[in-house]
Parts: C-alpha cells; sequence; structure tokens
C-alpha cells in the first residue's frame, strides 16, 4: 500500500469542546492530512471551544462545525466563512451511525 492510499476513504470526527481541545483537535486535523491526503476530517466544536474558534482563525476552519446550541446559548454570531450543525452531540452520534472515527480532542 502506497503512503498516498493509506487512510483513503477514511473519516474522522475531532470534537473539541474547550480552548486547549481546540488546539488540539486543529493540530490533529492537520496532521490527518498530511499523513492520509485522501482522508476527510471534521471538527466539531461546543462549548467553551466554540468562543476559542471565534476568537482565532486558523487553516482548519474549512472543516470545523460549530454547535449553533452554544452560539444561542453565548449570544454569539456564527460567521459566514464557518459552518454550524444544530445541536453537536446529535452531529456527534449522527456521523458515528454513518461509520465516522470519532476522537474526542
Amino acid at each position: 500500500m502506497t503512503e498516498q492510499e493509506m487512510g483513503a476513504g477514511t473519516q474522522v470526527l475531532l470534537h473539541a469542546s474547550t480552548p486547549e481541545a481546540l488546539n488540539r483537535a486543529r493540530n490533529n486535523a492537520v496532521n490527518l492530512a498530511k499523513q492520509w491526503p485522501n482522508s476527510e476530517v471534521e471538527i466539531v466544536a461546543n462549548a467553551g471551544a466554540v468562543r476559542a474558534a471565534l476568537e482565532q482563525t486558523h487553516a482548519t476552519d474549512a472543516c470545523l462545525r460549530l454547535c449553533e446550541n452554544t452560539l444561542q446559548r453565548l449570544d454569539l454570531q456564527c460567521p459566514e466563512h464557518l459552518q454550524t450543525v444544530p445541536a453537536a452531540v446529535v452531529w456527534i452520534v449522527e456521523r458515528q451511525k454513518q461509520g465516522w472515527h470519532y476522537l474526542s480532542a
């Protein structure tokens, strides 16, 4: 198996609920993309990670999904360049049902 074939079709969901976890998830996403360029990665952020995501942009923002429940609870607005999910917990379960690999950052 070639290095480019490794990870092909793999779907990884990284969950971040704190600013520190968001930093780890972002680093993990970058490392996954380097090692497995044919994989798909999402970062779902809730709780304290949402505010942190809004405060600092990152190269992984295209794969970031912010929890709408957290945005509403904190009275925050999501910029247009970021995507949201209605509830992080439901998104995580749905992705797992679809066969995604879940990692808590």
